[in-house]
């Protein structure tokens, strides 16, 4: 497959920044996190180009960034450390605090500021899209974490959402902008090096421009043909599905996906999806693989998701905002945490059978979990 075209050497961490910051809402995209998926990058630069036309007609922002110019420049993934798994508390002290560093410390701390300021001068709603591209084939899809906000994001886009990444993935830029109010999706637009990646990614960001109030009348049918683009490619696969299992990797396991495996492939308890120092690697059920592995750099072998129908999604919505999580302790083997009135302590020695289904529907997320004895914490910001 022939590299995608993208002049590193042109790149600004600045791509596009239009609109008069009044009381719309402001849309902030990031792209180029990685430095080895240059396909939302590329989308963005396109997007600008047409914003630059007569840029926005409504009160609002639109704030294009990319994400780690020195891997994108070396094409590679990162070159000391995930960017995308750098957004912890203890990073970002470190981060605001010390002026040195690796690469991807630097790249953070340009990153994080330009963050912040967006978000203390926003004087709307704010909402973040983060691009990206994964090293197997398959269809594009969309990633959040549990809120109705986010889920409403999500929806407008016709790939299938991707809940409970977070809660095996830690240290995501949308997870902790989402922990400061803004409402955040990720969006994997396809292979690395694929073109029709770059228009997935760009279907996306005039959608969401769309969905929170921010695109012209003139844009409406780059809208349009963004949906019927990325509906296209969807119709088969399923609406909605949850995150059963990661399988984690470091480089003395000399893990290899074998061949063949995309995107949403349904994939059979114990049938041989890769292997490493140990021997066969298996599935643990009978789902579907999600990103699996075809590049050197990386610490997530393969996910797999399991499909959930849209039903339960109208449940959820209407116990959250209900407030029903106020009498989750009334479960038996859950109670209050002692210190935490935002957090529960889950039994699973009782409550094993019906814990973790009940409480995600109910906006709870996995935080501890030690022995039978699980913490888990409300999301902030969902109703």
């Amino acid at each position: 497959m022939q590299a995608l075209a993208l002049r590193v050497g042109d790149l600004t961490r600045v791509l596009g920044d239009f609109g008069d910051g009044g009381e719309g809402p402001t849309l902030v995209v990031v792209s180029g996190l990685h430095g080895n998926e240059p396909a939302g990058v590329l989308a963005c630069q396109r997007v600008c180009e047409l914003l630059d036309e007569g840029g926005l007609t409504r009160s609002g922002r639109v704030l294009l960034l990319v994400g780690n110019l020195a891997a994108l420049r070396a094409g590679a993934r990162y070159l000391n450390r995930d960017l995308n798994r750098a957004w912890t508390r203890a990073q970002i002290d470190a981060v605001r605090q010390d002026g040195y560093g690796d690469a991807e410390d630097r790249e953070q701390r340009e990153l994080l500021g330009l963050l912040d300021v967006a978000v203390q001068e926003a004087r709307g709603p704010v909402y973040l899209l983060d691009l990206h591209t994964t090293s197997g084939p398959g269809a594009a899809f969309s990633t959040v974490a549990d809120t109705l906000p986010n889920r409403s994001v999500a929806l407008s886009l016709p790939v299938p959402m991707v809940l409970g990444l977070e809660e095996l993935v830690e240290g995501t830029l949308h997870d902790y902008m989402g922990q400061h109010g803004v409402t955040t999706l990720a969006f994997e637009s396809g292979q690395h090096q694929e073109p029709e990646a770059v228009d997935r990614a760009e279907a996306a960001v005039w959608i969401v421009l769309d969905t929170v109030g921010l695109t012209r009348d003139r844009d409406a049918p780059r809208v349009a043909e963004g949906r019927r683009l990325l509906a296209q490619g969807h119709r088969h696969l399923p609406r909605a599905v949850e995150v059963r299992y990661r399988h984690p990797i470091a480089p003395g396991d000399f893990f290899r996906m074998t061949e063949g495996f995309g995107n949403f492939q349904p994939v059979r308890a114990g049938e041989v999806v890769g292997r490493d120092r140990d021997g066969e690697v298996v599935s643990p059920e009978t789902a579907r693989i999600l990103m699996p592995l075809y590049q050197r750099q990386g610490s997530d072998g393969f996910f797999v998701v399991r499909e959930f129908t849209p039903f339960w999604l109208r449940v959820s919505r209407v116990a959250r905002r209900g407030r029903l999580d106020r009498v989750a302790h009334w479960l038996p083997g859950v109670r209050r945490h002692p210190e935490d009135p935002h957090a529960l302590v889950v039994d699973r020695g009782v409550a094993r059978w019906y814990a973790m289904q009940v409480l995600h529907l109910l906006g709870f997320r996995r935080e501890v979990e030690v022995g039978d004895t699980l913490v888990v914490q409300r999301r902030p910001h969902d109703a």
